[in-house]
C-alpha cells in the first residue's frame, strides 16, 4: 500500500502529454495554427501577424491553392481572396502594407497553412492593383445606376443638399481645392482618394475628374471599404488626413503643388 504523504508535501501528478496538439508547436507556429483553425463565423477575424481581431472589412483574406503538377506548380500557392468567397480555410491579415510584408517575408503564410507555400513576390503591389480595379468597377456601377455624379458643381450640390453619403476625390488633385470642396462637410461625410484624376475621369468618360459624390447606399459603402483597404495596402494616410496635411504644409514645399490637377468641370 502506497504511503500517504503528509498534507503540504503531496506532489502533483505531472503529464508529459500536451493539453492539445498545438502545444507541440512553439511560439508563432502554435499561434498561427490556432488562428488558421478558428471557424470563419461572425463579424470578426484574427490577423495571423498582429493577433488582433478586426472586422472583415479591415482585412484581406487569403487562401492556399494545392500544388498543381500539370501547371508546373510543385508547392501550394497563396492567393488573395478580396471577395472572401473562395473555398478553403481562410488566412486573414490586416489590410496594412507592413503586416502583409511581414507575413510574406517571415513565413507567416507557411505557418498558418502548415505546409510549404509559394508567395508571389509582388503580393502587395498586386493587391493594390486589384483594389484599384474594384474601386473603379464599383464607381462605374454607381454611375450607371444614377448614384454618382462628377465635377465640382454637381458633386457639391449633392453634398450641400445632404444627398451625398461619400465623397471621392482624385489623389493628385489640388490640396486646396479638395479642402475647399469639402468645406463645412469635412469630417461629416466620409471622403476617400483611391484613384488619380485620370482614373476617375476614365470612369465618367472624361479626361480627368477631381470630385465625385455618391448617394448613401450599398455601392457607396463598398467604395469606402475598398478605398480604405487600398490606403492600408499602399501604406498611405487616410484621404481626409492626407488632404488636410498637404494643404497645411504646401507653403513649406515650394512648387509641390505644381503637378496637381484642378477640377474645372461641372
Amino acid at each position: 500500500m502506497a504511503k500517504r504523504l503528509p498534507r503540504g508535501k503531496r506532489r502533483r501528478l505531472v503529464t508529459t502529454e500536451p493539453a492539445n496538439p498545438d502545444a507541440e508547436l512553439a511560439g508563432d507556429d502554435a499561434a498561427d495554427a490556432r488562428d488558421a483553425d478558428e471557424p470563419e463565423k461572425g463579424p470578426l477575424r484574427r490577423c495571423i501577424v498582429t493577433r488582433e481581431r478586426l472586422a472583415k472589412e479591415q482585412m484581406i483574406r487569403f487562401v492556399v491553392l494545392p500544388p498543381d503538377e500539370a501547371a508546373g506548380r510543385k508547392l501550394a500557392l497563396v492567393v488573395p481572396d478580396l471577395t472572401a468567397t473562395l473555398p478553403g480555410r481562410g488566412i486573414w491579415l490586416s489590410a496594412r502594407r507592413d503586416v502583409l510584408e511581414t507575413a510574406r517575408m517571415r513565413g507567416g503564410f507557411a505557418r498558418a497553412a502548415r505546409c510549404q507555400v509559394t508567395v508571389p513576390p509582388d503580393l502587395t503591389s498586386g493587391l493594390a492593383a486589384s483594389l484599384v480595379r474594384r474601386v473603379g468597377e464599383t464607381l462605374g456601377l454607381a454611375r450607371r445606376a444614377g448614384q454618382a455624379v462628377a465635377g465640382y458643381s454637381k458633386a457639391r450640390e449633392w453634398l450641400d443638399g445632404g444627398r451625398a453619403g461619400l465623397v471621392v476625390q482624385a489623389s493628385d488633385g489640388s490640396p486646396e481645392e479638395r479642402q475647399r470642396f469639402l468645406g463645412g462637410w469635412n469630417g461629416r461625410v466620409p471622403a476617400v482618394a483611391p484613384l488619380d484624376a485620370a482614373q476617375l475621369g476614365g470612369v465618367f468618360g472624361r479626361d480627368h475628374i477631381v470630385h465625385v459624390a455618391l448617394l448613401r447606399g450599398r455601392l457607396a459603402e463598398r467604395v469606402r471599404i475598398e478605398a480604405e483597404r487600398l490606403d492600408g495596402v499602399r501604406g498611405t494616410l487616410p484621404a481626409v488626413a492626407k488632404t488636410r496635411d498637404l494643404a497645411k504644409t504646401r507653403d513649406d514645399a515650394p512648387g509641390a503643388a505644381g503637378g496637381v490637377v484642378r477640377d474645372t468641370g461641372g
